[in-house]
This record gives structure tokens, C-alpha cells and sequence, in this order.
């Protein structure tokens, strides 16, 4: 400004001045963020605090300049006010004003469940259609609710019920967890004893048929050695019949070849006894002793007694005295 009067004006201009009889206005064209918190209460009486960002840019720099007081020191370049600070302000201000006014129509409960959106909404309508803004040439670029909480004390009893109902949910969970490992535990006792019942029933089955079995292989066995036994006996009868009738024969033969043979030994003792009849007694004595004599052992020596040798001599005498008689044999 010179003399009142714009001598020029852009975005990121440079121009020469004179301190003397210039003015320079420095209007931030960007966009600012203005981070606000604030006290309300609802319309049950509870304190709640809203911490909002608001975002905003000066939409025509000339008006807000003429506006607000954006002059700097031409030797410094610093403002000579602090201008943001008075827009922050304002800002501010009317967006609790808009805030406050639909917080102090709803309840607390309500407020924390669905009325964060409907904070936001009333704050960007209200500083939209807001004249002095308007004339100030701001532009409220957007609105941002970063919570709404009320005092610590109040929030942690709000969180309490909610807070329990979650535990009761994970007690039931544990519950019902511990519920079905203990079914659980119960239905595998029940499978490992129908188990067991049912090996049990089968070893029993497993017994009776081992001893069917066995009953069978030793029915079986009796029955075979009852056949091998009869086979055997049937044999031995065929046997003993055949070595019967063998023996039968054989004696039959024997007694035929010993009757033959007593036969033909009389036949030959009667014609040898024939043969002797006649002959002296002496002779056949001597003949007697003469074959006992050998079939005697071998003799080295014989004593005779006086008496033997008397009566060998005497019967030798007798014998003498008789006629002699020759023998011829047949």
C-alpha cells in the first residue's frame, strides 16, 4: 500500500519500496490447521470435552488484509500484530458455540455413541453460513472431531459395564471351554471304556472260539487216531490172521518133517536093534564102552582098582570059556 492506495498486490511478488511511505501486508495464502479442545456439558449435566481440528484458508488475501491486520515491518519483515492468533480465536470460539449448542441437546450416552458425527456436521454448517467469516474472506476447509470424552472418573464408570459384560463373555467363553474340554474328556473316557468293552468282548469271543478250535483239532485228532488205531488194528488182525495162517503152515510142515524124520530115526534104531539081536552081552558092553569112551573128554590116565581089575579078568574068563562067534555085518 502507498498512500492508501494498493501499489501491488500477488502471490509471491517482489517489488521495491520505500520504508517511508509504504505499507506491507504478508496474508499466508496455504492452508492452516488449528487444533482446539473445550469444555461442554450435555443435557444430563456431564462434562465433556471436545478436541476438534479445524482446517481453514483466507479465500480472497485483499479483503482479509483490509480486514485484519496483517502489517510488517519493512526493515524486519515481521508482523507488527499477530493476526493468525486473532483468527484462531475466533475460530475457536464459534465452533464451541456450534459444538456447545448440539452437545447441550443430547445425552451423554447418546453423545458418545453416535453423536460425534453430528458435532461435526452442526460445526461445518455453522461456520460455513457464519457472516463474519464470510466477511473476513476465511474459508473453513474442513472439519475433524478427534474425540469426545467426558471427566476420567465418568468415563471409567461408562467403560464398567461394558468392561463387565466383556469379562462375563470371557468367563462364559472360559466356561463354556472348560464345559466342553470337560465333555470332551468325558466322551474320550467313554470311547477308551467302550474300548476296553468292546476288546474285552472280543478277547472273550477270541477265548470261546480258541477252545472251539482246540475242542475241534483234538475232536479231530481222537478222531483220526481212532481211524489210524482201527487201521492199525485192522492191519495187525490182517497181519496176525496172514502170520497165523503162516505159523499154521510152517507147523503143519514142521511136524510133518519131524514125524518123517521120527519115522525114518525109528525106522533106522529098529534095523541097528535088529542088528544086535543075538550078539553077546559082553560084546555089546564092550561096544557101549567103547562108544561112551569117545565121547568122553581126553583121559590121561586111568587107576584101576585090584577089585575092577579082578572083576574084568573074571568076566574075561567067562567070556572065553564061551564058543567065539564071528561077526559080519549086513
Amino acid at each position: 500500500m502507498r498512500r492508501g492506495r494498493v501499489a501491488h498486490e500477488g502471490v509471491g511478488i517482489s517489488f521495491y519500496f520505500r520504508a517511508l511511505n509504504a505499507a506491507i501486508s504478508e496474508v499466508p495464502t496455504h492452508e492452516v490447521e488449528l487444533h482446539a479442545v473445550f469444555q461442554t456439558r450435555t443435557n444430563d449435566f456431564q462434562a465433556v470435552a471436545v478436541q476438534v481440528t479445524v482446517t481453514y484458508r483466507f479465500d480472497d488475501p485483499g479483503v482479509a488484509a483490509r480486514r485484519l491486520d496483517f502489517s510488517i515491518d519493512p526493515y524486519s519483515g515481521a508482523w507488527l500484530s499477530d493476526p493468525l492468533a486473532q483468527v484462531s480465536t475466533r475460530i475457536t470460539e464459534l465452533a464451541q458455540q456450534y459444538a456447545m449448542e448440539y452437545v447441550a441437546t443430547s445425552g451423554l450416552v447418546d453423545l458418545l455413541a453416535r453423536g460425534l458425527p453430528a458435532i461435526r456436521q452442526a460445526m461445518i454448517e455453522g461456520l460455513a453460513s457464519d457472516q463474519r467469516l464470510a466477511e473476513t474472506s476465511i474459508f473453513i476447509a474442513g472439519v475433524r472431531i478427534v474425540s469426545a470424552r467426558p471427566v476420567p472418573e465418568l468415563e471409567k464408570a461408562l467403560e464398567t459395564p461394558v468392561r463387565e459384560k466383556v469379562q462375563q463373555e470371557a468367563d462364559k467363553a472360559g466356561f463354556e471351554r472348560r464345559a466342553l474340554a470337560v465333555e470332551r474328556e468325558r466322551a474320550i473316557a467313554e470311547n477308551e471304556l467302550q474300548s476296553k468293552i468292546e476288546l474285552a468282548t472280543r478277547e472273550q469271543q477270541l477265548v470261546v472260539q480258541e477252545g472251539a478250535n482246540t475242542q475241534r483239532r483234538a475232536a479231530e485228532a481222537a478222531a483220526a487216531d481212532k481211524i489210524a488205531t482201527q487201521g492199525a488194528t485192522d492191519r495187525s488182525m490182517i497181519e496176525s490172521e496172514g502170520w497165523v495162517a503162516r505159523e499154521k503152515i510152517l507147523a503143519g510142515q514142521k511136524a510133518e518133517s519131524l514125524r518123517i524124520t521120527g519115522a525114518a530115526i525109528a525106522e533106522a534104531e529098529t534095523l541097528k536093534l535088529a542088528s544086535y539081536r543075538g550078539v553077546d552081552p559082553a560084546i555089546l558092553l564092550a561096544l557101549a564102552a567103547q562108544s561112551v569112551a569117545g565121547n568122553l573128554p581126553q583121559i590121561g590116565s586111568i587107576n584101576f582098582t585090584p577089585d575092577v581089575i579082578s572083576a574084568a579078568l573074571a568076566r574075561l574068563g567067562v567070556a572065553d570059556s564061551k564058543p567065539k562067534t564071528a561077526l559080519v555085518p549086513e
